[in-house]
């Protein structure tokens, strides 16, 4: 029985399974603002809150005694309404919650099946959150089981088997639909997570030495650069002449508005472009031009070759795995809640032994002490195991049962 006022654990959130790449960018939250919505959080009664942002998802797990203050949350730190995302939201109460962020943390949940590019991305919103002091004893043991959980399908079955990322996909897509690849002049824009592996994946499956690498941290390009001589670089105020002479252009950068726009693009130019950013970092008006393609993440996503099949095969395995750590979980919390019911109802039914033992003992000559104190406390034994049995049903309220002993054995 659901009690009023009471709080739940919730996840309210948008993904790629019910949102195109535009309106999931319009519920994207920067790192910033990611940091101001746990902060404001603490001041509307949402307690033990963390947030996950990237390009297929934005989620909100955290306590509260409504889903709206999370919808709230996210709706004030984004760009999206509470009617957008009325129409594309998932909400999940307790179990439910608990069950999908098994599912994200393993892969299951991934928009390219096995990828586990979430699990650091989960591991960095909970060590924000716990920064933050916006994390408790439930949500810590949860994150752990489902990282417990992650590791053992990443290492025990095939999951992630073969490389199939959107970083790969790109890299496929351009080899698929451009003819002379190997020929063409490529820019890629942007040198977070998945630029970097976009020119990893391009020196690795293809032969082409015609690749240009920009990025606003002049630094970071020169690092990068080191380990990777094939690749050449430019500069931030060059953008606009490496487009021009490029054949492909690779945006992945995590700007919260468009970086490329008709500016930047010749007008008769040829140009296939492959946005990895979320949210989408190319301008609309930018698909005016007619010898310009763009190609989105939800596009490049859809590749998929002989590695999913594998992939599928080994899902019942990893949900097997899922199954044992929530298991798990369940059990350290059916303790953790119960406790304190069993140990007020030991303690009630100790007095009443006590006092009966002492009573028993004035009154009968010759009264065997330690007899009765064996008999009765198998008694109180069977008694607690009946009643964890009852708190054990799904639609048992711990708080009702203890608020039922303290009223039975009010002394």
């Amino acid at each position: 029985m659901e009690e009023l006022g009471q709080e739940h654990f919730y996840n309210i959130g948008v993904s790629y399974k019910k949102a195109e790449a535009e309106i999931r960018g319009k519920f994207s939250v920067s790192i910033e603002n990611q940091i101001a919505l746990l902060k404001a959080a603490k001041t509307r009664g949402v307690t033990s809150i963390f947030i996950i942002s990237t390009c297929n998802r934005t989620e909100i797990f955290g306590f509260a005694k409504r889903p709206c203050l999370l919808i709230e949350l996210l709706c004030d730190f984004s760009e999206g309404s509470v009617k957008e995302f009325n129409t594309i939201c998932s909400i999940q109460k307790d179990k439910e919650a608990v069950h999908h962020l098994f599912r994200i943390g393993t892969g299951l949940d991934s928009q390219i099946l096995g990828d586990y590019e979430i699990v650091g991305q989960l591991k960095y919103a909970y060590k924000l959150a716990k920064k933050i002091k916006t994390t408790n004893a439930y949500t810590e043991r949860l994150v752990n089981c489902v990282l417990q959980a992650s590791k053992r399908v990443k290492n025990e079955t095939k999951l992630s088997s073969g490389t199939t990322s959107v970083s790969y996909a790109a890299v496929q897509y351009i080899i698929k639909n451009l003819p002379d690849y190997n020929t063409k002049n490529i820019l890629v824009f942007g040198l977070g997570k998945m630029g970097r592996h976009t020119c990893k994946n391009l020196a690795e499956y293809t032969e082409n030495k015609s690749v240009c690498l920009i990025n606003r941290t002049q630094e970071k390009t020169t690092e990068f650069i080191k380990e990777h001589p094939s690749i050449k670089k430019s500069l931030i105020e060059n953008l606009s002449a490496e487009i021009k002479k490029a054949a492909v252009l690779i945006v992945s950068t995590g700007a919260d508005k468009p970086t490329i726009t008709k500016e930047h693009i010749g007008s008769k130019q040829e140009l296939l472009i492959l946005d990895l950013s979320m949210p989408e970092n190319v301008s609309k008006e930018v698909n005016e031009f007619k010898n310009v393609s763009i190609v989105n993440i939800d596009e490049l996503s859809k590749i998929t070759d002989e590695t999913l099949a594998v992939r599928l095969n080994e899902v019942p395995f990893a949900e097997a795995i899922i199954e044992t750590h929530k298991a798990e979980f369940k059990e350290w919390l059916n303790h953790r809640r119960f406790t304190p019911a069993i140990a007020a109802l030991k303690q009630s039914l100790e007095n009443i032994k006590n006092d009966e033992i002492s009573f028993q003992k004035k009154k009968i000559t010759g009264f065997d002490e330690s007899q009765a104190e064996i008999l009765t406390s198998r008694f109180i034994q069977k008694i607690t195991t009946q009643f964890v049995k009852h708190l054990k049903d799904e639609e048992t309220s711990v708080s009702q049962s203890l608020q039922v002993i303290n009223k039975v054995f009010k002394s």
